[in-house]
């Protein structure tokens, strides 16, 4: 089973954390069963960019970027060439290491 580590986030996961799950899960919906709440405003439906992760390690495990995934990270804020979809991104049997962007574009979550 595949080990996530994921980096220090402020507001998601202050102290950084390794989580496993299992070969074919997202990473979403690995951090979101490990009590990480990443946001996933189109409820994981690649609808939208606020789950998006940097992959800092074991990028190249995951599978390829669809048009649609590649269309939408376009429009996401802090987007680097090893920028995923956390919905989108299926983890395989390598480790991986994960970054949270500070910033997001969900709009909704914004206090006005």
């Amino acid at each position: 089973m595949p080990t996530i580590k994921i980096l220090p986030h402020p507001e998601y996961c202050p102290q950084g954390a390794r989580i496993s799950a299992p070969a074919g899960t997202s990473i979403c919906e690995a951090l979101l069963d490990n009590g990480i709440p990443i946001e996933h405003a189109c409820d994981m439906s690649c609808a939208c960019t606020t789950c998006h992760v940097v992959v800092r390690e074991g990028f190249d495990s995951l599978g390829e970027l669809d048009e649609i995934e590649e269309d939408l990270l376009d429009r996401a804020w802090g987007l680097e060439p090893r920028s995923r979809l956390s919905c989108q991104a299926i983890l395989a049997q390598r480790d991986l290491t994960v970054e949270i962007p500070k910033y997001s574009i969900n709009h909704a979550k914004e206090n006005h």
